[in-house]
């Protein structure tokens, strides 16, 4: 046990409404991966909007850029979530149909304090973090992951 969680941001630009049927598939199976994601080991906490499924009225990004934030108790988990897990590989292989390409980084990962709730703030400048600097211990992804902090390094990151 680190003392640290990994928090996850992603985001996507709709190819449409959420009410238009181009998006019918990705919203009608928002419900079953936010519950599947729940169930996961090693699952925390998820971004929620209150206004439906998941957080697609939370839009602070534009009205087209949809938000996803999640907090995992480590980097395995939340990989065997996104990687491992039948019903959600499958959606994230249809993607394409709901989301236009992004030329720049959409996925962002850092560590936080176990118990620590990330803000849409704090997780976007992370992901502004990645774009400007690449993967580093404070922003990072998938591809170039970073250990959590050791107690020496805690008192120099910024959460």
């Amino acid at each position: 046990m680190t003392g640290y969680h990994l928090a996850e941001l992603n985001i996507g630009t709709a190819r449409a409404a959420t009410d238009a049927p181009e998006m019918a598939g990705f919203m009608a199976g928002i419900a079953g991966v936010n519950a599947l994601a729940e169930a996961a080991p090693g699952f925390v906490w998820r971004l929620q909007d209150g206004d439906g499924p998941g957080a697609t009225a939370l839009r602070p990004c534009g009205p087209d850029i949809m938000v996803n934030m999640s907090v995992w108790e480590n980097l395995e988990a939340l990989r065997d979530f996104v990687y491992r897990n039948g019903p959600h590989l499958d959606f994230m292989r249809r993607r394409r149909a709901w989301f236009h390409p992004m030329a720049v980084p959409y996925l962002v990962l850092w560590w936080v304090p176990a118990g620590h709730i990330p803000g849409l703030d704090e997780a976007l400048s992370r992901l502004d973090l990645l774009r400007r600097e690449g993967p580093g211990p404070r922003a990072f992804t998938f591809r170039d992951p970073y250990p959590p902090p050791v107690p020496a390094e805690a008192a120099d990151a910024i959460f």
